[in-house]
């Protein structure tokens, strides 16, 4: 399951657009048309993306996944959710992802915490 949080959260489409969740159509439209025609031309300022566990490659490939996913409202939905993720929570998903278990709940406590489901 971390595996899977970890790909969500590096591959989320607010993050590849380096948008926020509050977006709206037009911005998300607008901002990946931008993407697209930076990436054509090959201009540096566009290669990567900054999310909560560092940066990654931004590709147009990438690009044109994350708008078809914010097209989508169920996987906007779900997109918006996993971007809420605070910066510097990685050292909580690292922890979760070396969870031996459910013996080692204080993990996954710890990251719903940095994530604000959990007090």
């Amino acid at each position: 399951m971390a595996g899977a949080a970890r790909q969500r959260i590096e591959e989320n489409p607010f993050h590849v657009l380096g948008l926020a969740p509050s977006a709206s159509r037009a911005d998300v439209e607008r901002e990946g048309q931008k993407l697209l025609g930076m990436l054509e031309l090959g201009l540096a300022a566009a290669d990567h993306y900054d999310t909560p566990l560092g940066p990654r490659p931004r590709t147009t490939e990438a690009v044109r996944v994350a708008l078809a996913e914010l097209r989508d409202p169920a996987k906007r939905l779900a997109a918006e959710l996993w971007a809420r993720l605070p910066a510097g929570a990685g050292p909580y998903l690292r922890r979760a992802e070396s969870a031996s278990g459910p013996a080692d709940t204080g993990a996954v406590a710890s990251w719903s915490v940095a994530l604000g489901w959990r007090r």
